[in-house]
């Protein structure tokens, strides 16, 4: 409790831990033709909004109400202000992985606490921004905004839940991810990103750079808005011309900020671990677009390869699991007073990231191989989560070596 970034970041190992564990068991369990426990919920479902909502906007608050009060130049809110909006989030994420076994009402229960602590934490996140006196807020009323839409998106799966209509969750949980986290991603990456590289990369800071933004910004919109045209349902005619539209402006975007990534690679030495694992997070991004165009585009051609559930996990594991770890174990390490230990720390464990990322890529590509490497990287993803879940939980629950506050 002495600081924002500490039980933020706490509650949301606690939640990453308890999701990517039960993931790798259900994994497993499938693998090896275990029967498991019965599930109320579909388990595709249940992993979805568990990895969307159940921690990550407990990161974005630890980071957020951190960094956002020196951005807008007022005072920061103290942790216990913050409090009852994380632990209602923290408790419905729980509550949701129990519900998938024990039931319906206990998983609508927890969808719907942790509604209430978003909606919370977005309150006490505008009313910082509406004490504000400083001339640049952009990127604080996105993230707002943002945070206001996965709100609604939450409550979309409820609904659906509530409704017993699987597709409604399963869109409203998708259109939270773009809306909502991906949003908040790459604002902040914005923010951050260019600070580090701006002195060889005059093209991308400052405002006239705020083409990079828009173009995010922009993609992130296109996904929200295909998860709707998709699931109106349309005419064979207007679907395939959607679909080529689609693989044209994803690609495009993909090339567009695989340049930007390569030209701040080439500008910025990336021994500096942190700032590596910063641009291969957002390489991934354009990754996870070229990937999205490509499969737009074998769709249109018969028989053709699926490359099914790849391109959502490059962007999801890919990029903003990089990013995550990258930025969370800087601001633990470096608040915490243990900036190098948090170097050390992350990069094996980035890198057993990229592996796990990979295997599930290749797991998308239906093959007698499938079944095996989803279980490889869902293991993979796990084993170095919950490592790095122990011993950044710990530095949240110890005293800064150097006697420092914070």
């Amino acid at each position: 409790m002495l600081a924002p970034y500490r039980l933020g970041f706490f509650l949301a190992l606690v939640q990453l831990t308890a999701a990517s564990v039960w993931w790798a068991l259900v994994q497993a369990g499938r693998a090896g033709g275990l029967p498991g426990p019965s599930l109320a919920l579909p388990p595709a479902l249940v992993h979805a909004v568990a990895m969307v909502y159940g921690f990550m906007p407990l990161f974005f608050a630890g980071f957020l109400f951190t960094a956002l009060p020196k951005w807008l130049r007022v005072a920061p809110w103290p942790a216990a202000a913050l409090r009852p909006a994380l632990l209602l989030q923290a408790l419905g994420g729980l509550l949701w992985l129990l519900g998938a076994h024990a039931g319906v009402p206990l998983a609508l229960a927890g969808a719907l606490l942790a509604a209430l602590g978003l909606a919370w934490m977005a309150l006490l996140l505008w009313r910082l921004i509406r004490r504000s006196r400083a001339p640049d807020t952009l990127h604080p009323r996105a993230v707002g905004l943002a945070l206001v839409w996965g709100v609604l998106c939450l409550l979309g799966v409820a609904l659906g839940v509530a409704a017993g209509d699987a597709d409604l969750a399963r869109a409203s949980v998708l259109s939270g991810l773009w809306g909502c986290m991906v949003v908040v991603f790459v604002t902040m990456a914005h923010r951050m990103v260019p600070f580090f590289t701006s002195p060889a990369m005059p093209f991308v800071h400052g405002r006239h750079a705020f083409w990079l933004l828009w173009l995010m910004w922009g993609v992130a919109a296109l996904e929200v808005l295909a998860v709707g045209v998709e699931g109106a349902g349309l005419a064979p005619a207007w679907a395939r011309a959607w679909q080529v539209l689609r693989a044209v402006l994803e690609g495009a975007a993909g090339l567009a900020l695989c340049w930007v990534a390569r030209a701040w690679a080439l500008a910025q030495s990336l021994r500096n671990r942190m700032m590596a694992m910063l641009h291969i997070g957002f390489l991934w991004l354009g990754a996870a677009l070229l990937l999205a165009g490509a499969g737009q585009a074998l769709a249109l051609v018969p028989g053709a390869p699926a490359l099914g559930l790849g391109a959502l996990h490059a962007l999801t594991m890919g990029c903003l699991g990089s990013l995550l770890l990258a930025m969370v174990t800087r601001v633990a390490g470096g608040h915490s007073g243990r900036a190098l230990a948090a170097e050390r720390l992350a990069w094996p464990l980035f890198w057993c990231l990229q592996a796990a990322t990979l295997l599930r890529i290749a797991a998308s590509v239906p093959s007698r191989l499938s079944a095996g490497l989803l279980l490889a990287a869902a293991l993979c993803w796990a084993a170095a989560l919950a490592w790095w879940a122990v011993r950044l939980g710990g530095w949240c629950g110890r005293l800064r070596p150097d006697g420092r506050p914070g």
